[in-house]
């Protein structure tokens, strides 16, 4: 992922906090010899520790194809994108210039999470884990605790394997126009606001947002 200086997270805070919203993504493990790369979409917890930069606690399904590409090679990424929108070319020109000539683009918020995975396949530290990440999710608890060798879910604990992905690098992107004079930022801030379609409000509040803090 290309990260201009002008799209580049002011400070670890602004991904920490932007991740802490956002908890479905893709893990990309690399595919065996000869293969592509396998692909995962997936919810998942996001902690801040153990280390510089946390851990992650996913599961999947035992039966899933990327277990032996996993096992092979235990470092994945784990990429997050939100709060996108395309922004039409006319909105984009220079001042001065016809609206025809302003170059269409794409606005986002990315989170890439280098990681190395573990495979959790004990009975304990898998309900361990899972219940972590159920928690995340439904705060107020109310689905019942998964117990090895107890139902509802004791039996159905053999069917999945758990991730433990250790956080080992970031790289974090908000395009949003940071590179454009003020005139143009204000005239997207202002049809964002106009259409506001899918995306554009948060869009919209990210480019104010990091417009304020420059």
């Amino acid at each position: 992922m290309l990260i201009h200086p002008w799209d580049a997270a002011h400070d670890e805070g602004e991904w920490r906090g932007w991740l802490a919203r956002h908890d479905f993504g893709q893990l990309a493990v690399n595919g065996l010899p000869g293969e592509p790369p396998w692909v995962q979409p997936l919810h998942f917890r996001y902690e801040e520790e153990p280390g510089p930069y946390g851990r992650v606690i996913a599961h999947l399904a035992r039966p899933n194809p990327l277990w032996r590409a996993l096992e092979a090679q235990p470092t994945v990424l784990l990429s997050v994108v939100d709060d996108y929108v395309f922004a039409p070319g006319p909105w984009t020109a220079p001042e001065g210039t016809p609206p025809a000539h302003g170059t269409p683009t794409s606005y986002y918020a990315a989170v890439q999470l280098r990681c190395t995975a573990r495979v959790i396949d004990d009975p304990a530290e898998k309900a361990a884990l899972l219940n972590r990440q159920v928690a995340h999710f439904q705060p107020d608890g109310a689905t019942a605790l998964a117990v090895p060798g107890e139902a509802p879910f004791g039996r159905l604990l053999a069917g999945i394997r758990v991730l433990d992905l250790d956080v080992t690098e970031v790289r974090a992107k908000f395009k949003y126009a940071g590179n454009k004079p003020s005139e143009v930022r204000d005239r997207i801030a202002d049809r964002l606001a106009e259409r506001a379609g899918p995306g554009d409000l948060a869009a919209r509040a990210h480019q104010l947002r990091r417009r304020a803090a420059d």
